[in-house]
């Protein structure tokens, strides 16, 4: 199993989830975050003022797939999130070493 975290612009959410529901990915746990990446934010004016904005919002999808579909996932969630802007955000993808339902304890594969 793999566990693939994405971070990605707020506004592409209901793409990212479309696409994934397309596909029969059902099961993920959406976070609202905040953070930068290379382009360290960005300055506002408000008032007048110039302030830094360094802790950008952007929203982490979390999700626990069988290894086979992995690369299909993925190209899901890039093709949905990307602009081809700074920012998109990034994907990264963490091995599994088991899961348990807690309802009725199932194990591995059977709890996705």
């Amino acid at each position: 199993m793999k566990k693939i975290e994405a971070i990605i612009q707020p506004f592409k959410l209901e793409e990212v989830k479309e696409a994934l529901k397309a596909i029969g990915v059902d099961g993920m746990t959406v976070t609202e975050v905040r953070g930068h990446g290379r382009q360290k934010g960005h300055k506002e004016v408000y008032r007048g003022q110039e302030y830094m904005v360094d802790l950008l919002p952007k929203v982490k999808i979390e999700m626990v797939i069988p290894d086979t579909r992995l690369e299909e996932v993925v190209k899901a969630v890039v093709s949905a999130a990307r602009t081809g802007k700074i920012g998109d955000g990034k994907i990264f993808v963490f091995d599994v070493a088991d899961a348990i339902r807690i309802r009725n304890e199932d194990r591995g594969d059977a709890t996705l």
